[in-house]
């Protein structure tokens, strides 16, 4: 249980002023004063008055702070009740992240999207994936589903994502259970696109396509395990979370802490990974508190409160008969705010203490007979003790007071209660949520005039308010409700209208709060269309229209979370199970097995056993037999067995264990890693940062993209790659479905058989282009608009051409494609001519950015993941510009039939700049700079990028070698001759052999 800290009972036992070393104390103080001289007009020293002064200070406070502690057995109780708050504050329940002071922090992102005024078009729409992890007919159903709808009422793209959970065998249910869509999947399909995944597909779900991802159960934990993950880690996620499963499961982690190691640090871990964990209500932070990070925050006024009401069914006589109270009786529930779990409720004795005798006499007056009810406290046996001396010092009747701790049903006590009371004082950020179910039971309430209650009741209408100045008032409001030996008519037309009202009364506010959080933590691209403001929301209700019609065609009552909640609990502790349980048999039996001296004692055992000589035939038969079974870290060999007389091998680039999935296996492909040491088991693929240095440096890494990797294959090309074609694929390809299919493949392999051309190049994932659209208006929508203009200035200083001449190369629009996410399959020799003309302009683009260590500073991004990867997107379609005015044959391969066409013919290329990517200017361009960079001209300068990605070489440096193979030829010959005249010089002649 819920427990504070042991300084209340630390007061019990503080020394007091009169005990025996005081005393010894003072007569030897006197004693050492009568030794001494004493000053004119002072009966001791200075030093003592002060001494004696400070004592009486501390023992006055000492008893201030007696008189206000709760005297009970403390000491005895599972913990300890904490002294009286301060006036008008107190110590809120999240020590840890103080969820309920806490606010979204930052500005709205889509604000500062618009506010820079991007004059491009954006093509496409902002994308958010939706996880849930059932289509239940409930309240969480039920306000995701508005917010989905409100979200696609705004312009945003929603993708609802069911995960369809199943148990592995080994787990605690030790079967394979698969659970339904869910009732309401055909309510979620008018509202937006739904795809129902299980925990092996989700893994190929490309994630990066989304600008945000929304959680809304527990069971998302598979994905969040898979978006902590590159390449997925910079995308925006937010965790709601409505169930208390795991937090009552931490709570008796001090009993399985054996059984389920490092459950905590786990969990901690996968809230970390997201922007914002939110909950719904005050309390459930309260149960997560061990695993608070920092990011909770709470977002009020979900429906489950309303929920719950329409699912309880009344039975109000049994309800008070298991209570123990009267028929007549009439029933007060005093309830306050959750963020006090612990204090004890002092504002409740300041609001009963004034209005309690006022309410007695006016119920005696009525013939009635008042049983009040406390809903407050941690129920620990030392707050239970505190609570009852609290409850004498109200002067209550013995008998009219009992008590309840929030971690009780409060549906149970609403059954049967006839008034509400909410006697908290302090200001809160929400409406109160025991409020609002206390409206939605349509019991009349009585709260006092705060600012989070009146801007939704209205005294008199929808609920009775008293003056929070004067606590005495709430007796008014009991002569507004009290009849004889009933409830006036007003008190229940009173609470009819607050039923209705709670209905609806949060709706707005709880979906409008979702999409600002939303909007704060989302990244909008360059080539996003932003959505509509928060504004614009129209619907001021949940959607209760087809969910009750839904629950009323399936001829059963809204549905319950308790099976839910069972489901969820199963599915984590099975894949904790699962994760680290040990198997044993079906059987039951136990072996015995052989420990560690046991093993030594064999192996002595079998050193002394005699063994036959083997022959060296034999003997190098085991050798190679061992060589061959000996374990490597990837078997490269065998990678290249397999591609022998292939013409065409197909790097797929990726970045992260996230994007194992997306590859490929087979002869035809081979991956290659960004990340250094991470490619995938047992594999034969390349690390691109062992082959090229720059690459170790995360900010070029960055910036490069999937171009480094080509950079890297490049460098000293003959080591890695041996054929005659070369292709590259992201692994975003197969996220996008537009990744090779097997008749792709087989048409690919059969065209390079058949003919070889040195000017063509094949690619399969086309950009996407609207009719309107041209090829630089496209990159100018993908580069925040500056695409253009960075081009042709960079391609101007890349060949060092006037202001006056034009430096933008010219692209058609001729309705043909091109290629995009460098999936694309070219010749060796004319791969090693792009990789050429690539990185001279990387080197010219790069050359622009004067404060290139400022993430910032990058003109060809908005958002941050953009501005991070600079370079990436107008690299991304270099080829094209490259392929098109050197003059090389452009075939669209259809990645799904396998069909080809050409775009682009070259008898329709009418403004060709051939004379910039014709191959001799080129590799004059890179002897020149091969030449700088090799007498260190550019000393010094971090600006400069050429060198670093790539072979540099011209041929003075292959001249200056072998002028340094001579030079050490000749002086190896002149120290042999050397060394032979002082031989002869000393005498030393070899004696002739046989003598």
């Amino acid at each position: 249980m819920w427990r504070r800290g042991a300084h209340g009972d630390a007061a019990h036992h503080l020394p007091t002023s009169g005990g025996p070393s005081a005393s010894s104390a003072s007569s030897s103080g006197a004693a050492g004063a009568a030794r001494r001289r004493k000053r004119p007009g002072l009966s001791c020293r200075p030093s003592h008055l002060f001494f004696a002064l400070v004592v009486a200070l501390f023992t006055a406070s000492l008893l201030v702070v007696w008189q206000l502690l709760p005297i009970g057995d403390a000491a005895e109780g599972d913990g300890e009740a904490p002294p009286r708050p301060e006036e008008g504050g107190g110590v809120t329940r999240f020590s840890a992240s103080r969820v309920a002071l806490r606010a979204v922090d930052g500005e709205s992102r889509l604000d500062a999207a618009r506010s820079e005024r991007r004059w491009w078009a954006g093509h496409s729409p902002v994308r958010l994936a939706l996880v849930v992890g059932s289509m239940n007919i409930d309240a969480q159903s039920l306000m995701l589903a508005t917010l989905a709808k409100s979200l696609t009422s705004l312009g945003y793209e929603v993708e609802v994502s069911f995960l369809a959970i199943s148990f592995y065998p080994g787990c605690l249910s030790g079967e394979v259970l698969a659970f339904a869509d869910g009732k309401a999947r055909d309510i979620w399909e008018n509202i937006c696109h739904v795809q129902v995944v299980n925990y092996t597909s989700v893994k190929v779900v490309d994630w990066s396509k989304y600008n945000g991802v929304l959680l809304s159960s527990l069971e998302g934990r598979k994905v969040v395990s898979i978006l902590m993950q590159e390449p997925f880690q910079s995308l925006p996620v937010v965790w709601l979370i409505h169930e208390d499963t795991l937090g009552q499961h931490v709570r008796s982690y001090a009993e399985l802490h054996e059984s389920i190691p490092n459950i905590i640090e786990d969990w901690r871990a996968h809230f970390n990974a997201c922007a914002y964990v939110v909950f719904p209500d005050s309390f459930l932070p309260l149960l997560y508190a061990p695993l608070d990070v920092g990011n909770f925050l709470v977002i009020s006024g979900s429906p489950v409160d309303i929920w719950a009401v329409k699912r309880s069914s009344h039975s109000q006589e049994n309800k008070r008969k298991q209570h123990g109270i009267k028929e007549n009786d009439v029933v007060v529930l005093v309830v306050g705010s959750y963020l006090f779990f612990d204090e004890l409720p002092w504002d409740y004795a300041t609001v009963m203490r004034a209005s309690a005798p006022h309410i007695l006499d006016i119920a005696k007056t009525k013939n009635l007979r008042v049983q009040f009810i406390f809903f407050c406290g941690n129920g620990t046996d030392a707050y239970n003790s505190a609570f009852q001396e609290f409850a004498s010092r109200m002067g209550f009747p013995d008998g009219s007071i009992k008590h309840f701790s929030m971690t009780h049903d409060i549906r149970d006590l609403l059954m049967f209660v006839d008034v509400v009371i909410y006697g908290s004082l302090r200001q809160e950020p929400s409406f109160p949520p025991l409020l609002l179910r206390s409206m939605s039971s349509e019991i009349p309430i009585i709260a006092p005039n705060l600012t989070c209650i009146t801007k939704y009741v209205t005294d008199g209408v929808d609920g009775f308010l008293f003056n929070s100045d004067d606590p005495s008032t709430v007796a008014l409001a009991f002569t507004r409700i009290l009849g004889d030996k009933r409830l006036l008519d007003t008190a229940y037309s009173v609470a009819l209208e607050g039923k209705l009202l709670s209905k609806n009364m949060l709706a707005y506010d709880c979906i409008t709060v979702h999409i600002m959080l939303l909007e704060s933590v989302m990244h909008y691209p360059s080539n996003a269309k932003l959505p509509s403001s928060v504004s614009k929301i129209q619907d001021r209700t949940w959607l209760w229209d087809p969910f009750e019609m839904k629950a009323a065609l399936e001829n059963g009552s809204l549905e319950d979370e308790s099976h839910s909640n069972t489901r969820i609990i199963d599915v984590l502790l099975g894949e904790f199970h699962l994760n680290n349980q040990t198997f044993s048999s079906d059987s039951g039996d136990t072996y015995d097995y052989p420990s560690l001296s046991d093993w030594n004692d064999l192996s002595e055992i079998d050193e002394r056993v005699e063994r036959p000589l083997l022959s060296w035939d034999e003997v190098y038969k085991n050798a190679r037999k061992s060589e061959r079974l000996k374990p490597e870290g990837n078997e490269r060999d065998e990678g290249e067995l397999e591609r022998t007389g292939q013409p065409v091998c197909i790097y797929e680039i990726y970045n992260g264990e996230g994007a194992w999935p997306f590859l490929h296996h087979g002869s035809l492909y081979r991956g290659i890693t960004l990340s250094k040491g991470g490619r995938r088991p047992r594999s034969d693929d390349v690390d691109a940062v062992t082959r090229l240095s720059v690459l170790d440096n995360l900010y070029y890494r960055d910036r490069l993209c999937e171009l480094g990797a080509m950079f890297a294959i490049a460098n000293r090309i003959d080591t890695v790659h041996k054929l005659p074609w070369i292709g590259f694929q992201s692994w975003r390809a197969a996220g996008s479905k537009v990744s090779l299919s097997r008749s792709a493949e087989e048409t690919l392999e059969e065209t390079m058989t058949e003919e070889y051309s040195e000017d063509v190049i094949y690619y399969w994932a086309p950009m996407d282009m609207d009719q309107s659209s041209d090829f630089w208006s496209m990159c100018d929508s993908l580069n925040a608009g500056h695409c253009r203009s960075l081009f042709e200035v960079a391609f101007r200083t890349m060949y060092g051409l006037p202001e006056g001449v034009a430096a933008l190369p010219p692209m058609p629009n001729d309705g043909g494609y091109w290629s995009t996410l460098h999936s694309w399959v070219m010749p060796t020799p004319s791969f090693l001519k792009f990789v050429m003309f690539s990185r001279m302009f990387v080197d010219s683009l790069h050359s622009l950015n004067e404060n290139s260590t400022d993430p910032a500073s990058c003109l060809l991004g908005t958002s941050q993941p953009e501005k991070r990867h600079c370079y990436c997107r107008i690299l991304e379609v270099l080829v094209n510009v490259w392929a098109y005015h050197s003059g090389r044959k452009m075939v669209y391969l259809d990645p799904a039939t396998g069909s080809i066409r050409e775009q682009h013919p070259l008898d329709d290329r009418n403004e060709m700049w051939v004379k910039f990517f014709d191959f001799t200017l080129l590799k004059s361009m890179d002897e020149d700079l091969a030449e700088e960079a090799d007498d260190g001209m550019h000393a010094g300068n971090d600006q400069w990028l050429w060198p670093l990605t790539g072979q540099v070489f011209w041929p003075g440096i292959a001249d200056r070698e072998r002028e340094e193979k001579y030079l050490k030829k000749l002086d190896k010959k002149l120290k042999n001759k050397v060394k032979l005249l002082e031989r002869q010089k000393s005498g030393y002649k070899q004696k002739p052999l046989g003598q």
